[in-house]
């Protein structure tokens, strides 16, 4: 599926950055695996910490008024990410894989949020993580997140 992405942003052109939590990478790990990805990816950031997504430009008061786990702050990540690399696709992604956060107890344990900013248009998309071990949900959430981004790049011009 990833193979399809980067193919699609090579020949439009475009090209992509991440800005990741829960996912730690994975990601951009989907991309970087993939032949050719340095044509099309600029910049990556793992912001695990408020203390990094604050650093990374998310609003501090964004993250205190709605959490750190919401699609406000997704939105922010993905934004900030686009601004700092100057991609043509920013992806912010921040939220729990079934595990509660003694830093941050808002919000549920297995909702994962996600905000695609493609141009100027965002795009958001609310993940809930149903499978048993972390790393099923992300590879869950990979896929899902591929999905999105070939359906935004089959339709979007």
């Amino acid at each position: 599926m990833y193979k399809e992405i980067i193919e699609k942003l090579k020949q439009k052109k475009l090209t992509i950055a991440t800005m990741e939590s829960c996912t730690g990478g994975a990601i951009v790990n989907e991309i970087t695996n993939i032949e050719g990805a340095s044509e099309v990816l600029l910049y990556s950031a793992v912001t695990y910490s408020n203390e990094y997504k604050i650093k990374m430009g998310v609003n501090r008061n964004t993250i205190e008024k709605y959490s750190v786990y919401s699609i406000e702050t997704a939105r922010e990540m993905a934004k900030n990410i686009k601004k700092f690399s100057h991609a043509d696709i920013g992806i912010g992604i921040t939220g729990k894989l079934k595990r509660k956060d003694k830093n941050n107890s808002f919000g549920q344990d297995n909702q994962v949020f996600i905000n695609i900013l493609y141009h100027n248009k965002s795009y958001d998309y609310t993940f809930t993580v149903t499978k048993k071990t972390r790393t099923s949900n992300k590879k869950a959430l990979i896929n899902f997140i591929g999905e999105q981004l070939i359906t935004l790049l089959e339709k979007c011009e």
